[in-house]
């Protein structure tokens, strides 16, 4: 199948339906190359379907590997010689560009000398993220607010007050200190946004940056639900969610003759991503994947069974102690007896090859992350309109600045009351 081309992202549902729709019915299509993990199924069914595609991605260097896995349009592109559905892909995640020119966003940036207690990277999201969303025309409500580093950074933006709601009272503490200590209008309150008895100032614009899954999602329903002037919300971790099968949000996609049904293992798939991970973090992130890898060669030999076992997350110091050490760890954590001689150089050998094979066979996998994280956000772009809400969605910055750089911002304009659903 050939992709349509996308339609753009005008403010009207019926665009959104249609590309929302495309992409559905994409996905679902393709299945067998996004849903089995490699890490967990040493060879995916398409291989064989797809002999020629599989050669060519063994052929590649480490060097290509890791090019290709940050450039996912040109994979794709090179990819659709095997797989011609892939000849649409550039269009199929191409989103309006929202970012603000680079002056804008100096100016909403929170000064360094300003920004103490704020990670380099979040400074500089933030700055982007409110110079997205500017000009500010309410009272601002910063959800899920952390230390409230976004709320300070609205703050010079903001004609009126703004208040943080966090649940973790520590961080809620100190992010008060700091906008004390600045003289910031800002105001944090310790508060379970997930709470049954949840209460939201009235006109206030309902912001976000990276809430996880269903706490982002929490500010869509009750924030429309309490008819909130506007909502901008840029999601994140969409896979920490209560389903164990996801239910998009919108009646239009709910209601959908074949709406794909991912579990929460899919949804991790849409937040796979590791442009921003420092080279340290990227190196002991395949050192441990090639650890866990020749266990899993050991375990499938020693119990006779050619599948999976899911090993719990690693104590640090077994970093420093090495692959037997691992091992012997993680066999006493699945109440295996390791035997009294394993050539543990021979199984570290065996997960080296088979990260090398796990990392190429994800390469394609990959190409799903941005079209499934789409079907999610263009979900909520439904579930908004249905609420009376003016949507737009792109992109806020650049994608090196975090992958996570989507935007939903919406201006609730009809007389929908709300919670009441309204569509064509």
């Amino acid at each position: 199948m050939t992709l349509p081309p996308a339609a753009s992202l005008h403010h009207d549902a019926e665009s959104f339906y249609q590309r929302w729709q495309q992409l559905n019915d994409w996905l679902v299509e393709h299945r067998e190359f996004w849903q089995p993990a490699p890490f967990m199924t040493p060879e995916p069914a398409w291989t064989r379907h797809y002999p020629e595609l599989a050669a060519m991605l063994a052929g590649l260097t480490d060097d290509e590997c890791r090019h290709l896995d940050d450039a996912p349009v040109e994979l794709a592109a090179r990819a659709s010689r095997w797989l011609s559905s892939l000849e649409g892909y550039s269009e199929m995640v191409l989103l309006p560009q929202l970012l603000p020119s680079a002056e804008k966003v100096s100016e909403a940036t929170l000064p360094e000398i300003r920004a103490t207690d704020m990670p380099g990277r979040k400074r500089l999201q933030s700055g982007a993220f409110a110079a997205a969303i500017v000009p500010l025309g309410h009272s601002v409500l910063d959800w899920c607010c952390g230390k409230g580093h976004l709320s300070r950074t609205l703050a010079p933006l903001c004609p009126g007050e703004i208040q943080g709601f966090e649940w973790n009272q520590e961080l809620a503490r100190d992010g008060n200190r700091l906008a004390q200590q600045f003289g910031d209008r800002v105001s944090i309150r310790c508060q379970d946004v997930m709470a049954t008895d949840l209460s939201l100032p009235k006109r206030h614009h309902g912001v976000a940056l990276h809430a996880c899954g269903d706490l982002h999602r929490q500010l869509l329903k009750r924030g429309s639900e309490a008819g909130l002037p506007r909502l901008s919300i840029s999601p994140c971790c969409y896979h920490l969610t209560d389903q164990d099968i996801y239910q998009p949000l919108s009646d239009r996609a709910s209601g959908y003759r074949e709406t794909l049904q991912p579990g929460r293992t899919d949804l991790r798939l849409a937040v796979q991503e590791t442009v921003t991970a420092p080279a340290r973090v990227r190196k002991q992130t395949r050192l441990i994947s090639q650890w866990r890898l020749g266990f899993d060669g050991l375990q499938r030999s020693l119990r006779g069974r050619d599948e999976y076992l899911p090993v719990p997350s690693h104590p640090a110091r077994l970093v420093n102690e090495g692959f037997e050490a691992f091992c012997r760890w993680a066999a006493a954590k699945k109440h295996l007896e390791l035997p009294g001689s394993v050539d543990f150089d021979d199984w570290l050998a065996c997960g080296e090859r088979r990260l090398a094979e796990v990392r190429r066979h994800e390469l394609v996998r990959h190409l799903f992350r941005r079209p499934l994280e789409l079907w999610m956000v263009l979900d909520y772009a439904l579930f908004l309109e249905e609420q009376g809400y003016r949507v737009q969605l792109g992109q806020f910055c650049d994608r090196a600045l975090t992958p996570r750089n989507l935007l939903l911002d919406a201006v609730r304009v009809s007389d929908t009351p709300p919670g009441q659903h309204s569509h064509p």
